[in-house]
This record gives structure tokens, sequence and C-alpha cells, in this order.
């Protein structure tokens, strides 16, 4: 069921402050209305975005997600109730499908939209794609050359977030200069309204930061791995970087690749790889899920909404991967409420208090 999306400005302004002197005195106390509703939306630089973004890692992804092409009415409908539903933040990437569904992910994605009824909504839809710092791009000129094999397959004239999927610092740092000058000229050139980077440690942010300042590009957001899975001394750091500096942290895998939904336990584990990796983390989560799960039930909500809103209420832009109307509907949930200060607390000491922690992505840079 979709949530009404019209402003309730007109419904609640008896409570904004400039009224507050004529209402009477009431024998209750005014509701308190959570920060987020579903329709309601954040700054992202020059954008303004949904408080939740959904991922698209899935689509076109046969070895890990178990793609299969009879899935895409199943995506096209999940897409829809996602923006029905006031969703308008879509991550993907160039290198998303697997062989020779490579682009698939942003192939699926520009045809939902150009097929999607509403062209209001249809016009707000912001598109975060991530370029490969694939070893052959190794000038300005070729990271603006995918780019534009970007557009044409999002069927857009200009994307919403061009970032740069991983950093080269670590095993090329020649091509690094030339990847961040590709992300200014296509920036130039009007292909994307903002730029963001993926995968980059506390230092190296600072640095790309620094250099496109210089350069009159502001960096508009940072896209790591971050939930209560990942949340050691590295990503809090690049989280307080990030508030300095005014970009806005983008959290992918917010619930560590389905850890995090309680569905899974060591007897019980997903298809495909994934499972060598949850063999090895999920049997250290118990006081984790424990809290998630006690935290849910007081809440009437489920293990992926309190992990999900405990990345909102970090100041995050979570995206959860969705193939599924019931995964959509569900991460929806989380919006529109939020825990509270010993909630956070509790959950953060429960994921400290538990031995196994997800492994970090190779590509993450100091």
């Amino acid at each position: 069921m979709a949530f009404s999306i019209s402003t309730p400005t007109a419904y609640f302004s008896c409570f904004n402050s400039s009224n507050q002197s004529s209402l009477p005195s009431l024998p209750f106390k005014p509701l308190k209305f959570p920060p987020f509703w579903p329709w309601q939306k954040v700054k992202m630089g020059p954008l303004t975005v949904s408080p939740m973004g959904f991922g698209t890692w899935a689509w076109g992804n046969q070895l890990l997600w178990g793609y299969q092409e009879s899935m895409d009415t199943d995506l096209q409908q999940t897409f829809n109730l996602a923006v029905e539903n006031g969703i308008n933040l879509f991550d993907t990437a160039d290198s998303y499908g697997t062989g020779r569904l490579n682009g698939k992910s942003e192939k699926l994605l520009g045809k939902f939209i150009q097929e999607f009824p509403g062209k209001q909504m249809r016009n707000d839809i912001v598109i975060a794609t991530k370029f490969a710092a694939y070893p052959w791009r190794l000038t300005p000129g070729q990271f603006v050359k995918a780019c534009k094999a970007s557009l044409e397959r999002l069927q857009v004239e200009q994307i919403g977030i061009g970032q740069l999927h991983w950093s080269t610092a670590n095993y090329a740092p020649p091509q690094e200069l030339a990847l961040w000058d590709g992300l200014v000229a296509m920036y130039e050139q009007g292909l994307v309204r903002a730029v963001g980077v993926s995968n980059y440690g506390p230092k190296q942010l600072i640095k790309i930061h620094d250099y496109l300042k210089a350069r009159g590009v502001p960096l508009c957001s940072a896209q790591v791995q971050f939930s209560l899975l990942s949340m050691g001394e590295d990503q809090m750091e690049i989280k307080k970087v990030c508030d300095s500096l005014g970009i806005r942290l983008i959290a992918y895998s917010p619930l560590g690749l389905g850890m995090l939904t309680g569905k899974y336990t060591s007897s019980r584990l997903p298809l495909g790889p994934r499972a060598f990796l949850f063999r090895q983390i999920l049997p250290g989560l118990e006081p984790l899920l424990n809290s998630l799960g006690e935290i849910a039930q007081r809440r009437g909500k489920t293990l992926p909404q309190v992990a999900i809103n405990w990345c909102i209420c970090k100041g995050a832009i979570p995206i959860p991967g969705i193939k599924t109307v019931k995964q959509a509907e569900e991460n929806l949930g989380a919006l529109g409420w939020r825990l509270s200060s010993d909630e956070l607390l509790q959950l953060e000491y429960a994921a400290s208090e538990s031995p196994q922690k997800m492994i970090q992505n190779i590509f993450q840079t100091r």
C-alpha cells in the first residue's frame, strides 16, 4: 500500500513554532513527529533526495544474487512501488551485472524510469551511478567516455551523481589523478549534476575533496560500507570527515549482505558465495541480533527496519538492495520514526560485544 506523497505541512502547521503562542493550553502533550516521513527529502549537495535510497547491485548479478532475466517484471514492480512511496534515490554502477550482463543494472534502471507512468515523480528521480577504475581507464577522456556510455544505458541526458567506484591510490597512484580529472571534466561538461566517491578512506577522502574544491567542483557524497556490522574506527572516522566537510555519507550494505535481517543462521545459509562469509561471521553475531530483535519486538518493527533506521539516525543515507516487492515494503518501514538515544547505545554496545565484524572492501583506502 502506497503512502500519500502529498505535502503534510497543511495538516501539521498548528505545530509550527510561529503558531505555538496562539494554541490553547491542552491537557496532553502535542504529538512529537518523526524527523523523516517517507515522502520527505534531505539535501545532498545540489540534490534533494529521500532519506533512504535503494541499491541495484543485484540487478544483473547472477554469481552473488542469482539474477535471472525472468525476474525483470518483479524488479520493475519493486521499482514502481519504491517511487510511489517517495523513494527517489537509486544507486547503480557501470560494472553491475556479471559476464555478458555487464551494465545490466543501469539498463534496467533506465528502462524502469522511462516506463514509470508518473511524469513528475519520474523527473524527481536521482540516479547515482559509479564508474569503475578499470586499469584501461588511464586518462580523463576515457573516464568521460565511460560516463557517456552510462548515460546511454540509463537513457538520460544527465546523471544525478557520478561516482568514482574505488580509489587506485593503493596500487596505481598515477591513475588516481587522471580519474579525479575525469570527474572534473564530466561535471564541467554537464554530464553529471554532482560528483561523489566510493570506498575512500578518511585520508584519501580529504585529499580528493581538497583537489576537487581547488578546481571548483564540490564533492557531494562518499559511499562506504556502513552498518552495525561495519562501524569500526575507519568507518567512524570517514563519517567525521564527511560531517566536517559537508559531504553526505551513503551507506551501502546497511544489512551486512543480509546478515542483519535475522533470516539466516549457521544451519540456514544463503545460496552462492555469501554462504562462505556467513558461515564465518554469523556465529559471533548473537549479541547484536538479540538486541535488534528486542528493539524490533518492542517497536513493532522488523530487524532490517531497525538496522536501517540506525544508519539514518547516524546521519547516513542507507541504500539497501532490493529485488522483490516484499523487500521494498519492509525497507520502507525503516522510515517515519527514529530510534532513541538509549536504543542507539544498546545496539552499538551489542555490536561491540559481537566478536565477528564485516570484512571491509579490499578497495577501501586509508
